[in-house]
């Protein structure tokens, strides 16, 4: 594996030891706990990262997403489309989309992270810029659902 390939499977653990640091212990209401009518909660959080994760790490492999090839989308029965990617939370699916990310990981080929998976963006996008991006709004998101099960514990 190369050094970049095993720095991003570091990123999307530290991304899972969030999760599941933010998770340990809190209670239903602590989790659907809303500052304000219009605030998402920690579980809504903690479910769009793992969407958004699944999404585009699947679309950049070329894969079917955890959601709808495992049974989630089933299991969750939201009143939404499965492509649908903002409501509910379960640490579960998280851990299959964290597993099917860095399974993606391990097969990638030196020099891959160049290739382009989205030629809707100045500059295009290339593997290794979507698979930071969603490091990135995956950490933000999860220290936003820290934030809110702190004010929920007040």
């Amino acid at each position: 594996m190369s050094e970049a390939i095993t720095v991003l499977s570091d990123a999307f653990g530290r991304v899972r030891d969030a999760v599941q640091d933010c998770l340990e212990g809190a209670s239903r209401e602590q989790l659907t706990y809303r500052p304000t009518p219009t605030a998402n909660s920690p579980a809504w959080l903690i479910w769009h990262l793992t969407r958004v994760q699944d999404d585009h790490v699947a679309a950049a492999f070329d894969q079917k997403q955890i959601w709808t090839q495992h049974g989630w989308a089933q299991q969750f029965a939201l009143p939404f489309d499965d492509e649908a990617t903002g409501y509910g939370q379960s640490s579960g699916y998280h851990e299959a989309v964290h597993a099917a990310t860095i399974g993606y990981l391990t097969t990638v080929a030196h020099g891959e992270l160049d290739r382009i998976v989205d030629r809707n963006w100045t500059p295009p996008v290339t593997l290794g810029v979507r698979l930071v991006s969603v490091i990135d709004d995956d950490l933000q998101h999860v220290g936003q659902a820290a934030y809110v099960l702190g004010l929920a514990a007040q």
